[in-house]
C-alpha cells in the first residue's frame, strides 16, 4: 500500500511548496531552510544517482539539512535520505540498516542518531511531511533553534515514531 500512497504524498508535498524547482538565483525566491551548497553536503552513496535519496529520489543537497545516511546491515550499501521520513519508509519494508546518522543542523556533519537531539514539530518547513524534525549533535543548539522556532525537544527514537506517524495517518484513509 505503501507504494501506491507514497508517490501521492511526495507529489502534494511538491505542490504545496516543499520541492520548489525555481533556480537558486531567481530573484526573490525564497532560500529554503534545508538547502546548503552542494560543497557543504557530505553525500555517502556512490553512483550517477548519489545526489538523490533513495527512497523518493528528491535532491540531497536541496533537502540537506533533514538528510539522515545509513549502510545496509552487512555493510555492502550506503543509504542516504532526504528525511527521516524516508528513513522511516525503508524500516517499515523490514530492512535492516547498520550506523544511522543524521546532519547536524550547526555543523553540517553526519553524526550518530544516538548521539543527536530533535527539535520535533518546529514552525520551520520539513521535509516529506508537515511536523518538522531537525537534528542537533548538542543540546543547547537544539534549545536555542526551539527557542526561535518552536517545537519539542526529542531523541531520535521520539522523533522516529513521529515520522511513523505519517505512514499510519495515510494508511487509515
Amino acid at each position: 500500500m505503501n507504494k501506491i500512497i507514497y508517490p501521492l504524498v511526495a507529489s502534494l508535498l511538491l505542490l504545496s511548496g516543499c520541492g520548489d524547482t525555481k533556480p537558486a538565483n531567481t530573484k526573490n525566491v525564497h532560500k529554503m531552510f534545508q538547502s546548503v551548497s552542494k560543497e557543504k553536503a557530505v553525500l555517502i552513496q556512490s553512483g550517477k544517482e548519489k545526489q538523490f535519496c533513495i527512497r523518493c529520489g528528491m535532491d540531497l543537497v536541496k533537502f540537506y539539512k533533514t538528510s539522515h545516511a545509513s549502510h545496509s546491515e552487512d555493510g555492502e550499501t550506503n543509504y542516504q535520505y532526504c528525511s527521516i521520513h524516508c528513513l522511516e519508509d525503508h524500516l517499515g519494508d523490514g530492512v535492516a540498516l547498520k550506523n544511522p546518522k543524521v546532519v547536524d543542523v550547526k555543523s553540517l556533519k553526519l553524526i550518530s542518531v544516538a548521539d543527536a537531539t530533535y527539535v520535533v514539530g518546529s514552525k520551520v518547513r520539513g521535509t516529506m511531511t508537515r511536523v518538522s524534525k531537525y537534528a542537533f549533535l548538542n543540546k543547547e543548539d537544539a534549545l536555542v533553534f526551539q527557542k526561535e522556532n518552536g517545537g519539542k525537544i526529542m531523541d531520535f527514537n521520539g522523533a522516529l515514531s513521529k515520522a511513523k506517524e505519517d505512514f499510519e495517518h495515510y494508511n487509515r484513509h
